[in-house]
């Protein structure tokens, strides 16, 4: 699977309302991403405020440390599974993942899947922007004394200073998002020391303030510094691997817009494998110890690395240490919450709205959510927010791949994805493939009374709904895989395999051969 070639040609006769430069496949002469850029890229993402944050709610939600270890690493093996194989489409063919979707959810349908993606990378943007404009009010804080500080608007929820603060990180980022993917590549490319080496002076601070390793790693959770029971480990370990692979699922559903810029198969999976899991058990290592430490010497878990770095003393250490956290956040959000939005909003109508326009909304639409509610709470950051949207973007990578390696074979009509009508194959019914809405509805069903239990809504369910919307993404992949290729059967897609049964060889850029009109649902 690995050694297919790269096939990327330009459409014949694409049409304009599904077309622009933006979204043509990458040719050979624009891809200029190597394993290192792939491995930097996940290191600049993994080394990120959100993901200490997910690692100290951890030590919050009562794991010792090495449990909490294990739970990400657990995790992020899961997570590089989906990653990389959805990353080969991406990278064989050369298109974002809002044209790709549209093989299986139809031309028109494709704007679904795209757009409940970039509603969540919207959402990621406004509370990474929230993180980092809060860095930069700490450090306001640290020099003028605590001078800046200000009254709570009752409506907004924090006062007019945060707000400033929160303002000035925003355009930052929409200045840098105009600048376009090459400049993303080489800002994520060149930060990755930086970061390492800020991570590593934190943990520096950490362990001499706590007296060592041995008291901050032997600081007791709820459980104790032991084995748990095994009833109350595996009773957080799901739920929180869960939310491990639900940090990363709105990224694998887009690493198509990435991996169509790599040189090769080998490039984007070695990059990945090597970026991803290590440097993701290694961060989390430091968000844990660090969490653990501040048990040791503040006499209570501080899970707000913000909040932390405040307390230092010192105006130079402190504001040292908030660029850096900072720029973790700029690296981060810059390459995880703009792209897969801004080509989402483009895929809506290619012919008015450019990368730019698209990243632009995405920024505004960030701010709207009012970011700081969001992770106002572990339960609710952990529970309701990753998990939540997880158990929606589990079926849709669910079918995606499905739709990708079992129905299609690794074989896609690049004519018919920026063709309307029915001249196209992935035109289905009206545009849309009612197999895939059947199993992205099907694929949900099983964990929405869990969310509503978790949110309030419904109270009293049996256990069983909240052990399934613990583990919301692997329910979700599974039921929505096993549904769509039940209801794919016969449908577009299959004549790949008659064709080859019959002698022909189908053209990956050409329009192939008939197919039937929709899919059996």
């Amino acid at each position: 699977m690995f050694d297919d070639p790269i096939v990327a040609v330009p459409p014949v006769n694409p049409d304009p309302s599904l077309y622009n430069e933006d979204f043509s496949p990458t040719t050979m002469a624009q891809r200029h991403w190597d394993t290192t850029d792939f491995a930097t890229f996940w290191i600049t993402l993994v080394i990120s405020i959100t993901t200490y944050y997910l690692a100290a709610s951890l030590v919050d939600l009562g794991m010792s440390w090495w449990q909490g270890i294990l739970t990400v690493f657990a995790g992020n093996l899961v997570t590089l599974v989906p990653m990389v194989l959805n990353a080969h489409p991406g990278t064989k063919y050369g298109l974002p993942f809002p044209v790709l979707a549209r093989a299986s959810f139809g031309i028109l349908g494709a704007n679904l899947p795209s757009l409940s993606r970039a509603i969540v990378a919207c959402g990621w943007f406004g509370i990474q922007t929230w993180i980092g404009g809060s860095s930069i009010y700490q450090m306001l804080m640290a020099v003028t004394g605590g001078s800046v500080a200000g009254p709570v608007v009752a409506w907004l929820g924090i006062s007019l200073p945060e707000l400033g603060c929160f303002l000035a990180f925003w355009a930052v980022q929409v200045w840098i998002v105009i600048k376009g993917m090459d400049a993303i590549r080489l800002l994520e490319k060149y930060s990755a020391p930086l970061l390492i080496g800020l991570s590593l002076a934190l943990l520096g601070w950490a362990v001499t303030a706590a007296g060592g390793l041995g008291p901050m790693l032997s600081t007791p959770s709820q459980f104790g510094v032991g084995m748990p029971k095994e009833g109350q480990f595996w009773g957080v370990f799901w739920p929180a691997v869960t939310a491990n692979v639900g940090y990363w699922a709105t990224l694998s559903l887009n690493i198509p817009d990435f991996t169509r810029y790599a040189r090769s198969q080998k490039d984007q999976v070695l990059g990945q494998a090597i970026g991803l899991p290590l440097f993701m058990a290694l961060f989390t290592f430091l968000g844990l110890a660090v969490t653990s430490a501040t048990v040791v010497i503040y006499g209570e878990a501080i899970i707000d690395p913000v909040q932390l770095l405040g307390r230092m003393q010192g105006i130079v250490p402190i504001c040292l240490s908030l660029f850096g956290l900072m720029w973790a956040t700029l690296t981060t959000n810059i390459a995880a919450n703009v792209v897969a939005p801004a080509n989402a909003f483009v895929n809506c109508a290619p012919k008015l709205l450019s990368f730019e326009t698209g990243g632009i909304l995405t920024a505004v639409l960030g701010l709207l959510m009012m970011p700081w509610k969001l992770v106002s709470s572990t339960h609710g950051f952990v529970n309701t927010w990753l998990i939540g949207y997880s158990a929606l973007l589990g079926p849709v990578i669910g079918i995606v791949m499905s739709d990708y390696f079992l129905i299609r074979n690794r074989q896609l009509d690049i004519d018919s994805l920026y063709t309307r009508g029915d001249k196209s194959i992935y035109w289905y019914k009206g545009g849309w493939n009612t197999a895939a809405l059947w199993a992205i509805l099907i694929g949900v069903l099983p964990t929405l009374p869990g969310f509503l239990a978790t949110i309030g809504v419904l109270s009293g369910l049996p256990a069983i709904f909240g052990q399934l919307y613990d583990l919301a993404w692997f329910v979700g992949v599974a039921v929505s895989s096993v549904v769509y290729c039940l209801l794919m059967r016969g449908a577009p897609g299959a004549y790949q395999a008659q064709a080859r049964a019959q002698g022909g060889s189908p053209s990956a850029g050409g329009s192939g051969s008939p197919a039937p009109d929709g899919a059996s649902a």
